[in-house]
């Protein structure tokens, strides 16, 4: 028998992204998002859902770009350090120690230490309640060599992205390879 929790928001898992902008003045700002996914294929679109109270979200409206950091499990107390301070009070780079780097398509910053990054350029923006959904045309994906798999494209095992279980507020690592997509499912048809 299944327990049910009601009406809460503990799919698992969700991203734990660094989503980076600029601010008024010029200023890279970063926070940590767990809200987020590929909502398009063509054009390639991306969301991030930010509550109105952050300073990333009021960054985002003004700049109409943002970049999506996906960084290493050895980043792990950056990322949580990204999500629980605010760039109003805080350069979130110079006491991390991350890196800014200024795309040249977006009017955003992203991450040198992460070894992948979407660029985005914002397209829509829906107003859901606590949350806006930020939807953005992806302008190009980033990765760092070292990433890349045997076909050319980034490899999530050598990537090594951070999670977040929500119902336990904890980070994840993303676990072990399964069984490649679009064949083991065809065993079943067999």
């Amino acid at each position: 028998m299944k327990k049910s929790f009601g009406a809460k928001p503990i799919v698992h898992p969700t991203p734990t992204w660094v989503v980076c902008t600029y601010d008024a003045d010029g200023k890279a700002n970063g926070m940590t998002a767990a809200y987020g996914g590929i909502c398009c294929g063509d054009p390639p679109c991306l969301t991030v859902s930010l509550r109105k109270a952050t300073y990333s979200h009021g960054c985002i409206v003004s700049r109409k770009a943002y970049t999506v950091n996906v960084l290493s499990e050895s980043h792990v107390a950056e990322v949580d350090y990204f999500g629980i301070a605010s760039g109003r009070n805080e350069d979130k780079f110079a006491v991390s120690g991350l890196t800014p780097v200024r795309s040249e398509l977006v009017d955003a910053p992203y991450i040198a230490e992460a070894p992948l990054v979407v660029e985005c350029k914002l397209a829509h923006t829906f107003e859901l309640g606590l949350h806006t959904q930020f939807v953005g045309e992806i302008v190009d994906v980033k990765a760092d060599e070292q990433v890349l798999g045997d076909d050319g494209y980034p490899d999530m095992r050598k990537v090594k992205p951070i999670i977040y279980a929500p119902s336990c507020r904890a980070y994840l690592g993303i676990g072990s390879y399964l069984e490649p997509a679009y064949k083991v499912g065809k065993k079943l048809r067999d």
